[in-house]
């Protein structure tokens, strides 16, 4: 599967959090990266995305097909 197949949200971190960017991928559970900038933070979760296939193709859990469709 191709990472960018999945949808990640960019979010904003407050300083208290210490600033930057949040990647969540929602249908992964637990998936999340984050960076300097919205296109770090997206970068860093598609390498979260990536080591989360693999970690759940090792333990033989499902994988949830992605819901965003080609545009």
């Amino acid at each position: 599967m191709n990472p960018q197949d999945y949808e990640v949200d960019i979010v904003p971190l407050g300083v208290s959090d210490g600033g930057g960017f949040a990647a969540i991928v929602p249908e992964l559970p637990g998936c999340r990266s984050d960076g300097e900038t919205p296109q770090q933070a997206l970068d860093n979760a598609y390498d979260a995305v990536l080591c989360w296939l693999e970690a759940a193709e090792e333990m033989g859990r499902a994988v949830p097909q992605p819901r965003r469709l080609a545009a």
